[in-house]
């Protein structure tokens, strides 16, 4: 079999699994679960094959004509790269742990054959994105994406929070990709072609250039922000984890909001081209940043704490591709790839075990750490990572970041390619991954005290977890705790370019991460132990409590599952404390959504409601008038039907008086 079928077969495999996933959901669901893992697991397979042959050395391109235009062709195209051969592997890894955890976490879901098929359709889409080669071929992935998470997200539609997110998200990615789709035709228009290694080529090999750059740039811009969940159009990931836990470690982690980083990668030259391009996606990144690392540190459910770590690791990458670092961003991509899709998958576990999504409730628990020991070895591992603690797989993809953005800021070193990066967005880069750095590991630190160091009453028991669950946990934990010393030795796969992180980076990022987590853990001893305050966790709920509500339910609604008393707001919070006044904001996104609905959404109803009126009171009652008027005339004329021959003669005789006198009148009058 040739590398270009092997290719080919990657996302094709996926996308016949859904089909025959949907097609034996009702005749044969013995089939179901096979046909969701298998075809995924074989993808996954091919995948590293394709990176094997790839080697790191040239692309592998492939192509044939889609359909003729009439001007600028549109081919089904591949392109395999180091970075696509990678993020494949990646993607595919990702979604086979999805898969068979799924197999297991909704064993007892009557929907599970639709929600296999969707999540396979949607590993299909995100592979074809990565190898495709035409922008056109790429949007239909990027679209496909967008609808498949519309249902997953909506999975449990029995409850308004997951109706409502469903929407939000669907509305909101959608509202990027209008000027994405437009950027698309403006690119291509400018380049003449819709290849996207055409596009690189004739960019870094000085034989083009866009006559528009800045405004292409910044239509892309948009859709990359509204699928990569950042700043302004980040406040649909939060509320998407009403979805089950497996799609928020699938969307959430290492696919969809991934799409946008790997997009801008993959035509970098064209934002490398625009001066202010690269401004304002190093202000994005930076307001992203730090913003969603305060609202982390105050979340209580656990998902939504991780939602905002995964919305602030995606500021990491497009700060990396502001200050024109692709390698960076790419390295930092599968890294977090890994630890978050183990994370959430871990959480997916705490809230089986504890029956609830709320950290409140859970440091009220004792013993949660010895019922679950798969989680929490593995979690604490991925924290770790995450906070980019040496020696896991976040401290070296974040000190790439770091580094590239330090030889932009003080002129030492360059990237590879080199752009010409304005020192101020590498400064702006710099500072806020510091910053973020310390406010990642605070809450990172938080969600392992409550999550674990609870004490109180032990939880309900509500089962032993699958098999499936824990050992997909720990398939993950390798890449997560190693895949950064893997990747060193790997540098022709990232542009022949070093990511070996530096000194000063290093020392300044550890130590700010240091910093953060002693403060938070400094802060929860300290308010644990003040005098007459019980430990944390010591308010536990009514011994007779039985769980409010669903499994389901809690993770669909984030209400958790043991009533008031165990979801009230801990006053020893370190986040609460570390926070402040702040506190109540950053709980709330900083109120974005409220001003978005004063902005939008309320004059948008208020539109729809005026249009109402206006179709109801105006349309409808002159058509009702238009109806009426025929009925009244039909109604008077039907009265004088009389059957009465002699009024009709004297009708007919006062017809023919008043003609003649109108003919006598007119006759004269002439």
């Amino acid at each position: 079999m040739t590398t270009t079928t092997t290719a080919a077969l990657v996302p094709l495999l996926p996308f016949l699994g859904a089909v025959a996933g949907l097609s034996c959901g009702r005749r044969a669901p013995g089939f179901v679960r096979p046909l969701a893992v298998l075809p995924t697991l074989a993808a996954a397979v091919l995948a590293v094959v394709v990176a094997v042959r790839q080697g790191g050395d040239a692309p592998i391109d492939a192509a044939t004509k889609l359909t003729d235009t009439g001007s600028i062709p549109i081919d089904l195209a591949l392109h395999v790269d180091g970075f696509a051969a990678l993020v494949a592997i990646l993607v595919a890894t990702v979604a086979t742990c999805v898969q068979s955890y799924s197999v297991g976490y909704l064993r007892t879901d009557p929907r599970y054959p639709s929600y296999a098929a969707l999540v396979s359709l949607f590993t299909s889409a995100m592979l074809l994105v990565v190898y495709s080669d035409d922008l056109i071929v790429l949007l239909v992935g990027w679209e496909v994406m967008g609808i498949c998470s519309y249902f997953l997200v909506g999975h449990y539609w029995e409850t308004a929070a997951a109706r409502s997110a469903s929407l939000k998200a669907f509305l909101v990615t959608k509202l990027g990709d209008v000027p994405f789709l437009i950027g698309i035709f403006a690119l291509a228009a400018d380049a003449g072609t819709f290849r996207i290694s055409e596009i690189y080529a004739g960019l870094t090999g000085g034989g083009h250039t866009l006559d528009h750059p800045t405004v292409i740039a910044l239509l892309l811009l948009a859709g990359v922000a509204g699928k990569s969940a950042q700043f302004p159009l980040h406040t649909w990931l939060p509320d998407a984890m009403a979805g089950p836990t497996p799609v928020s470690a699938l969307i959430h982690a290492a696919t969809m909001v991934a799409a946008g980083v790997y997009f801008i990668a993959r035509l970098l030259p064209v934002f490398a081209a625009s001066a202010a391009a690269l401004a304002v996606l190093a202000v994005m990144a930076a307001v992203t940043m730090v913003g969603s690392a305060l609202a982390a540190l105050a979340q209580d459910d656990i998902k939504r704490v991780l939602a905002y770590s995964t919305v602030g690791q995606l500021g990491y990458m497009t700060g990396a591709l502001a200050v024109g670092d692709r390698g960076a961003a790419v390295f930092h991509l599968m890294s977090h790839g890994a630890f978050k899709a183990l994370l959430f998958l871990g959480a997916g576990v705490i809230i089986h075990a504890a029956g609830t999504n709320s950290l409140a409730a859970m440091s009220r628990m004792g013993g949660l750490a010895r019922r679950i020991p798969d989680a929490y070895w593995t979690m604490s591992v991925a924290l770790l990572a995450l906070a980019a603690i040496p020696p896991f797989a976040g401290f070296f993809s974040k000190e790439a970041v770091l580094g590239a953005a330090e030889s932009v800021a003080t002129g030492h070193g360059a990237t590879e390619p080199a752009y010409d990066v304005p020192g101020a967005v590498g400064w702006v880069v710099l500072v806020a991954g510091l910053v973020t750095a310390l406010l990642t590991a605070g809450y990172a630190t938080r969600l392992w005290l409550l999550a674990f160091r609870g004490s109180g009453p032990e939880a309900p028991d509500h089962g032993k977890q699958p098999l499936a669950m824990n050992a997909v946990l720990w398939v993950l934990f390798v890449p997560a705790a190693g895949l950064g010393v893997a990747t060193g030795h790997l540098p022709s796969w990232f542009d022949d370019h070093s990511l070996d992180p530096t000194l000063a980076t290093s020392v300044l990022g550890t130590g700010f991460a240091l910093v953060g987590g002693i403060m938070t853990y400094a802060t929860w001893r300290h308010t644990t132990g003040l005098a007459g305050r019980p430990p944390l966790g010591a308010v536990a709920a009514h011994p007779r409590a039985e769980p409010a509500v669903s499994e389901a339910e809690a993770i669909a609604s984030h209400e958790p599952a043991y009533g008031s008393i165990a979801s009230a707001p801990d006053p020893a919070d370190p986040g609460r404390l570390l926070l402040g006044p702040l506190h109540r904001h950053a709980a709330v996104g900083f109120h974005l959504d409220a001003i978005y609905a004063a902005v939008f959404v309320r004059p948008v109803r208020a539109a729809a409601r005026l249009v109402r009126f206006l179709d109801r009171e105006v349309v409808e009652t002159y058509v009702r008038g238009a109806a009426t008027a025929p009925g009244l005339l039909g109604a008077a004329v039907r009265r004088t039907q009389t059957g009465n021959v002699q009024t009709y003669l004297s009708a007919l005789l006062a017809g023919s008086l008043v003609l003649v006198v109108a003919v006598v009148v007119t006759a004269t009058g002439g």
